[in-house]
């Protein structure tokens, strides 16, 4: 019996989980250089000890209402295609484990969010969690512009000029 570890988070009321393995640090919100004409849901760019790394609003990007940040507020810095990005999130609670068998489909009956982003709803005894599929969060297309993005203001968010 495989059992996944997932970081449990919220987003508007919302659990959710990804996989540990994914994570590669949480941290605190920092200030981001804003970056004109992008997607809503990009909040900016930010210098993580030298890294230039693109922060995303999952309340913008799920359609959700915004909120203001506030000290449970946290940023998940994860690793999707060899890029390391950013996710604002309402709060990480905890370390959860989940038996595979407890992972089923989305599904259909589930309203008021968009199924393309997860990859299943996980059984937490008489709860549920919500698995994202980081993999769907960006289009291709995103991604891309997501590079370019950060190519094109690096400079800039590290210091390093105009």
């Amino acid at each position: 019996m495989a059992v996944q570890q997932l970081v449990k988070f919220s987003v508007a009321d919302q659990n959710f989980g990804i996989s540990i393995n994914q994570i590669f640090q949480i941290i605190k919100p920092q200030e981001v250089f804003k970056v004109p004409n992008t997607p809503p849901f990009i909040e900016g760019l930010i210098n993580l000890r030298g890294k230039v790394l693109t922060i995303f609003d999952l309340r913008k990007r799920f359609s959700l209402p915004e909120k203001p940040h506030d000290e449970n507020t946290k940023v998940l810095i994860i690793n999707m295609n060899d890029m390391l990005l950013g996710f604002t999130v309402d709060s990480v609670t905890e370390i959860v484990r989940i038996n595979d068998e407890d992972i089923v489909d989305t599904p259909p009956t589930l309203k008021d969010f968009d199924h393309r982003f997860l990859s299943g709803v996980g059984k937490l005894g008489d709860k549920l969690i919500l698995l994202l599929d980081l993999e769907k969060v960006l289009t291709p297309d995103e991604e891309l512009q997501v590079q370019e993005i950060v190519e094109q203001n690096a400079a800039k968010v590290l210091g390093e000029g105009e």
